[in-house]
C-alpha cells in the first residue's frame, strides 16, 4: 500500500499483518482518485471514512489537502495504527473513532463533502449504507457518497445512485443527493 498523491505521495504504508482488513488495492485506489480529481477539489473538504481499516483512504485524502477526515472502524488495532500513522506524518486533520459504523451513523450530525465506505464484502448490511446516509442527511448538497463492494453486488436501486465502476472483483458505487428545484 502506498499514498499515490499529495504531500505524502509515494509513502509506503506497512500495517501489521494481523489487522482484520481487506485494503483497497493500489490499482483500484488509483483509479478512484483519478475519477475524483476530475470532480472534486480536495483542498479543504470534510471526509468521513467508514470502515477505515488501515486508514489507507483517510491518509490519501489528508495527503491531498482535506481539512477534516473522520475515520471510523470497530477494530481498536486499526484505530491505533491509523492514529499512530497520522501523528507520525503530521496529518492532524485525521480523527479516529473506534465504533460500529451503523451506530456511529445513527448519532452523526455533521455534514460531509465526501463519505467513503469500504465495508467487509461479506457484510449483509452494505445496501443499507446509502439509505442511512441520505435519511440522516449527513452529506452536503453537492456531496458524494462512495461505497466499495463486490462487483457482483448491485446498489443501483437508489434514486441517488449515479454510477458503478468495476475493477475486477471490486466496485465503487457513487451516489449524490437528489436536488429538487
Amino acid at each position: 500500500m502506498r499514498i499515490i498523491g499529495g504531500s505524502l505521495r509515494g509513502l509506503r504504508l506497512n500495517p501489521p499483518k494481523n489487522l482484520p482488513v481487506r485494503p483497497t488495492t493500489d490499482l483500484a485506489k488509483e483509479a478512484l482518485f483519478n475519477i475524483l480529481q476530475n470532480q472534486i477539489d480536495f483542498e479543504g473538504i470534510d471526509v468521513l471514512d467508514l470502515f477505515s481499516g488501515t486508514g489507507n483512504i483517510s491518509m490519501e485524502f489528508a495527503s491531498r489537502g482535506a481539512e477534516k477526515v473522520i475515520s471510523v472502524d470497530r477494530s481498536i488495532h486499526c484505530v491505533h495504527y491509523l492514529k499512530d500513522c497520522a501523528k507520525q506524518h503530521g496529518l492532524l486533520q485525521i480523527k479516529t473513532y473506534k465504533e460500529d459504523v451503523f451506530k456511529y451513523l445513527n448519532i452523526e450530525s455533521d455534514k460531509y463533502d465526501l463519505i467513503f465506505a469500504d465495508p467487509p464484502y461479506d457484510l449483509n448490511r452494505i445496501p443499507e449504507l446509502p439509505k442511512i446516509v441520505f435519511e440522516r442527511n449527513i452529506l452536503k448538497e453537492d456531496g458524494l457518497l462512495i461505497v466499495e463492494h463486490q462487483s457482483m453486488q448491485n446498489l443501483a436501486n437508489y434514486p441517488q445512485f449515479v454510477e458503478q465502476r468495476k475493477y475486477g472483483h471490486s466496485s465503487f458505487s457513487f451516489f449524490r443527493p437528489v436536488v429538487t428545484p
